[in-house]
């Protein structure tokens, strides 16, 4: 059955230097990106499009919701697995490329390294990748290839 999620978040444009947008160089693309009952997040665009580069900027939170949520589906599969993970750190990337006035991400590649118990079994920690690829919200959306380059490591302790 089909049991729709819906995520309510405000966006507000705080870059108004007093003249609004009578020029391009006239105002700052800073804004406050709010999501009930959580902490605001300052925003702006990237720095190459005239943002504030200590602000989180809309590309950078694709990318990051999508590495986050190929982590969380990868955790489930390898506990559905029987797989003990007991470290997980992703160095994921984005590409875009900019044609005139617009653009679009032409790929995302993440490159989780996921460490596992060592009772673990490392072929079934590496096809949980496959799953979760597959069951991760967000990579279902887009209409760009996401990658994944994952590295299993086989804890020490």
């Amino acid at each position: 059955m089909n049991h729709p999620h819906r995520y309510r978040v405000d966006v507000e444009w705080t870059g108004n230097r007093g003249t609004g947008t009578d020029g391009y160089r006239n105002y700052s693309r800073n804004h406050v990106i709010r999501i009930p009952g959580k902490p605001d997040l300052a925003g702006s665009s990237d720095p190459t499009f005239r943002g504030d580069a200590t602000r989180h900027n809309p590309e950078d939170m694709l990318v990051a919701a999508l590495s986050a949520c190929h982590m969380l589906s990868y955790l489930h599969m390898a506990t559905v697995a029987g797989v003990v993970v007991v470290a997980y750190d992703d160095n994921a990337e984005g590409t875009m490329a900019t044609e005139g006035d617009g653009g679009h991400f032409t790929e995302v590649v993440l490159r989780p390294v996921v460490t596992i118990r060592a009772d673990s079994d490392p072929g079934k920690a590496l096809a949980a990748h496959e799953a979760a690829h597959h069951a991760c919200f967000i990579a279902n959306s887009v209409n760009f290839p996401v990658r994944c380059e994952p590295r299993i490591v086989i804890s020490s302790d």
